[in-house]
C-alpha cells in the first residue's frame, strides 16, 4: 500500500497557494511542491488531494492510503458531500479519480504526522510566480 500525505496552504484568506504531497512507497519516498495561484486554505487543500491523486494514477498504483490534517476535506471525501458549491467541484473530481484505484483510503492526521507535506505545501507558496 503506498502512504500519501497532502497538504494545501494559503498565505492569506485568500492568498498565494501551495500543495504538497509526500509519498512513501515500499522504502521509497517521493516529493512534490506545487504552486496553486490565489486561493483559500480548504481550495489549496482539495487541490493538494486532486494532484497528489493524478500522480498516483499516473504512477499506475492500485492501492492508496490518503492522509490529511484537513477535516473539511476527509470529511467531505467519506461522506461524498460538500455544501458549498466550489467545493462541490473540487470533490465530484476528487470521487472521480478514486474510482481509478482498487482501494483507496482517506485518513484524518494530526498536524504533527503531516510536517513533511505541510512543508512542501509552504515550498508551493513560494513557487507562484507573482511572488518573485
Amino acid at each position: 500500500m503506498v502512504e500519501v500525505y497532502i497538504d494545501g496552504a494559503s498565505a492569506g484568506d485568500p492568498g498565494h497557494s501551495g500543495a504538497g504531497i509526500f509519498i512513501k512507497n515500499n522504502g521509497q519516498v517521493e516529493r512534490y511542491s506545487f504552486p496553486l495561484g490565489i486561493l483559500n486554505n480548504h481550495e489549496a487543500e482539495f487541490h493538494a488531494l486532486i494532484k497528489a491523486l493524478e500522480i498516483c494514477q499516473s504512477k499506475k498504483y492500485s492501492i492508496i492510503s490518503v492522509r490529511s490534517d484537513s477535516t473539511a476535506v476527509v470529511h467531505a471525501v467519506e461522506k461524498e458531500f460538500a455544501k458549498k458549491e466550489k467545493y462541490r467541484v473540487l470533490l465530484n473530481q476528487v470521487l472521480s479519480l478514486t474510482k481509478s484505484f482498487d482501494l483507496f483510503f482517506i485518513k484524518w492526521v494530526p498536524s504533527s504526522e503531516n510536517k513533511t507535506a505541510d512543508e512542501l505545501a509552504r515550498q508551493g507558496i513560494r513557487l507562484n510566480k507573482d511572488l518573485r
